[in-house]
């Protein structure tokens, strides 16, 4: 079994916390020392409380799901003997109500291309088969129903 972490540090600006009117970019920090500038959506937090030069957490998630599918196409692919020189992705996600009235993300389009090697003949039928494949064993396309527990503290708990 394996653990992964993720820390997130928000910090109040010069904005007005009770009157909703703050800026809601925080950093993402990664274990190999990678730090994310982030914030809410522009779709969701409008201007200047969100900053769209930030990453959001819609846009991570669609952008999860596709590097996990490229990684598991890639590692199939060449356990197949295919010869890849690129794969590019233009990945986009719809948020929109569900039956309860929340917004959820109800639908990610993956739009792979993939380039062959020279000499490496394929046929369309056996991308869509390998996609599948890799879909199939996508990680978190298979966790998308994954349980979210919240343990929350106060910071002198924390201590």
């Amino acid at each position: 079994m394996a653990h992964y972490t993720a820390s997130l540090r928000w910090q109040l600006d010069d904005g007005n916390f009770s009157q909703r009117r703050y800026s809601r970019r925080h950093q993402w920090q990664f274990d190999g020392g990678v730090n994310v500038p982030a914030s809410s959506s522009p779709h969701v937090v409008p201007l200047p409380w969100s900053d769209p030069a930030a990453v959001d957490p819609e846009e991570a998630f669609v952008a999860a799901l596709s590097s996990c599918h490229m990684l598991w196409f890639l590692d199939l692919a060449a356990r197949a003997g295919w010869a890849i020189e690129s794969y590019d992705d233009e990945a986009s996600g719809v948020m929109a109500a569900d039956a309860q009235g929340r917004q959820v993300m109800t639908e990610v389009t993956l739009r792979p291309v993939v380039r062959l090697a020279a000499g490496c003949e394929r046929d369309q039928a056996a991308l869509i088969a390998l996609h599948h494949q890799a879909h199939e064993a996508c990680f978190l396309a298979n966790s998308v129903h994954t349980r979210i527990h919240c343990e929350p503290r106060f910071a002198s708990e924390a201590a």
